[in-house]
């Protein structure tokens, strides 16, 4: 059986984050990938000029005609800026067969700008963290979700991963990418206690557009495969790790390049 995965986000115009990263990311792990595009932004490596949300009931049409389909096997959720949207997409979730639920809660693109409005968030909290099998906010991402401010040390990061697990996530993987230091540590917590921190060295590099996007949508192609949590969250570690390290021999853009889905086809 193939497996197959579903990616349910905004579209980048300059192909580096959103649909077209996950996309590129569910092929490099062996997973065929499948689209469903709430929103479509003006974007480029320099930051984010427009965004057209798509109209929620084709948000909707969207996600039967793929579920009616295709035996998906794991869902990655991105970028959804409208209440609306998410109303849509949670009651997509509920009627379909989707598998394992990666929720990555895009809320700032890595130019700063912001990808996901206030009165979204509650309605994110309330209506997706339940209905997903893990959440991988970054610091400030986290920071948002609890109205609180950004985690500044590994105690205060396992603090944040119980508040959210309280909100009804089901396991969180906290990322430390933004944080300082020569090392970045992330954090996965389920509901069972299980604590496993994933250290690696932090990469320079200015060529870190998507990264988020790349991650959550790596865990979703592990997920496909059947790789249980703590395997799938490993292998995508892996997989980012070497795609930022990579990410200099791409010349994208003038500004913050895309990781390098594809270092492990390309020549070099």
């Amino acid at each position: 059986m193939t497996a197959i995965a579903v990616t349910i986000a905004g579209s980048d115009s300059g192909g580096g984050a959103g649909i077209q990263a996950d996309l590129k990311t569910f092929s490099a792990n062996g997973v065929f990938g499948a689209s469903v595009i709430a929103a479509l932004t003006a974007q480029n490596t320099l930051g984010v000029s427009a965004i057209h949300d798509v109209p929620p009931e084709f948000v909707r049409a969207q996600m039967t005609a793929v579920f009616s389909d295709l035996a998906v096997k794991a869902t990655k959720i991105g970028m959804l800026s409208r209440v609306d949207t998410i109303e849509v997409v949670a009651e997509g979730l509920r009627a379909h067969e989707t598998g394992p639920v990666v929720l990555d809660p895009v809320m700032v693109a890595a130019s700063g700008d912001p990808l996901l409005a206030d009165s979204a968030v509650d309605t994110l909290i309330a209506l997706l963290l339940p209905l997903a099998d893990i959440v991988t906010p970054n610091l400030h991402e986290a920071a948002r979700m609890l109205q609180g401010d950004v985690a500044a040390d590994e105690p205060q990061m396992q603090a944040q991963a119980e508040r959210l697990l309280g909100l009804g996530a089901n396991a969180v993987l906290l990322k430390g990418g933004h944080g300082s230091g020569a090392n970045s540590a992330d954090l996965l917590l389920d509901r069972n206690g299980n604590a496993v921190w994933l250290r690696s060295e932090r990469i320079k590099t200015d060529n870190t557009h998507g990264t988020g996007c790349t991650l959550s949508s790596a865990i979703a192609s592990g997920l496909a495969k059947g790789q249980d949590m703590e395997a799938a969250v490993r292998s995508a570690k892996s997989y980012i790790q070497a795609a930022i390290a990579a990410a200099d021999t791409l010349h994208i853009g003038s500004g913050h390049g895309p990781v390098h889905h594809f270092h492990a086809f390309w020549s070099k």
